[in-house]
């Protein structure tokens, strides 16, 4: 008998997963460890809503991976089983980046369905109108990827009970606001900080009880994925490799993931991949490709450099877009003062995987 393609791989029903979506970093479990204080400081804001009074604004900080949207989305779907007198609206920036597309995503998040041929200015007034019968907590992620911001000038002015909520990774990102809306937002600061080793293992356990069939991660495998996800700062680093080691573990049909397939993911993974797509602009990946190949440089030096590369923006926003990479833990900055005054050396961040 000739050999068959799939003679050595695992047969129906025998997937070392259990639900694989439990390894996406967007997946909410039904308990949220390690941040109860971050989410009653959340739900304190939004708690005057359920009395029929206007909420707080919030601005949540803290570096990539360390569960900021995930918290949000906990204390929203709490929310959302409270009261049917709240309407409860997402958006990531990233994707709805103008205040037309924010506007739509808002609309469809509200259940208006007839946005065909309507400027901005209506697609307001829709959203007025509905929310205000109404409520609403207004979700806006990864805020500083948005290009523009007359969005919140319209939503502050024109909702009668709400809190807004911006997430993001760099609290800097608060300074550029423009006045006029941020003295109308006075939002409250909620800081995420780094998950410690201990805090790491346990969200990466959780994970693991929802996505594997119990008793296939061989002890040393784990710890492996642990540690390097520890090292990295960042939870998503740890899904990745638990993902990524159980598909070569199944591709040699094993039913145990061991250490030599932690180390075969590792082999394929460098942390920025996991990191840039969802974190960086294409400016901003720009910027780090020239920091990565002229690492050590100053910081005039390396703007030198990227205008040569074709770089377009000013010496200010090159400045703004290096001090974001610091502290997205892409880069550190290292501060020196010798005879000619202070300077700025620009290092590439990197992580001993």
């Amino acid at each position: 008998m000739s050999m068959g393609l799939f003679d050595d791989v695992l047969g129906a029903g025998e997937s070392l997963f259990r639900n694989e979506d439990a390894l996406e970093y967007e997946f909410l479990p039904k308990i949220l460890p390690y941040r109860e204080r971050e989410q009653k400081e959340l739900a304190r804001l939004v708690a005057p809503l359920l009395e029929g009074r206007n909420g707080r604004n919030a601005l949540i900080h803290g570096a990539p991976g360390i569960g900021k949207t995930a918290a949000a989305r906990f204390v929203m779907r709490e929310l959302e089983d409270e009261s049917d007198e709240i309407e409860v609206c997402y958006v990531n920036c990233w994707q709805a980046n103008t205040t037309y597309k924010v506007l739509l995503e808002l609309c469809d998040a509200l259940g208006f369905k007839f946005t065909q041929n309507k400027n901005s200015t209506e697609l307001m007034k829709v959203i007025a109108s509905i929310v205000n019968k109404k409520s609403a907590v207004l979700v806006f992620d990864e805020i500083d990827k948005a290009e523009e911001f007359d969005f919140l000038y319209s939503l502050l002015e024109d909702l009668f009970k709400k809190s807004i909520i911006l997430i993001t990774n760099y609290k800097s990102w608060l300074i550029e606001l423009d006045e006029r809306i941020k003295s109308r937002l006075t939002p409250e600061l909620i800081e995420f900080k780094q998950y410690n080793d201990k805090e790491t293992r346990g969200i990466l356990e959780q994970r693991s009880e929802f996505a594997f069939v119990p008793g296939v991660w061989e002890p040393k495998a784990f710890d492996l994925v642990v540690q390097k996800a520890a090292l990295a700062k960042d939870v998503r680093t740890g899904l990745y490799l638990m993902r990524q080691a159980t598909l070569k573990a199944e591709a040699k049909a094993q039913k145990k993931i061991a250490e030599e397939h932690v180390k075969e993911a590792l082999g394929a993974m460098d942390e920025f991949t996991i990191k840039s797509s969802e974190d960086l602009t294409d400016e901003e990946k720009f910027i780090y490709d020239v920091v990565k190949k002229h690492d050590g440089k100053k910081i005039g030096e390396l703007f030198n450099v990227y205008k040569k590369e074709g770089g377009k923006a000013s010496y200010k926003t090159f400045q703004r877009k290096i001090a974001s990479l610091d502290e997205g833990k892409f880069v550190t900055l290292e501060r020196k003062t010798g005879e000619g005054g202070n300077t700025t050396i620009v290092n590439r961040k990197i992580t001993d995987f």
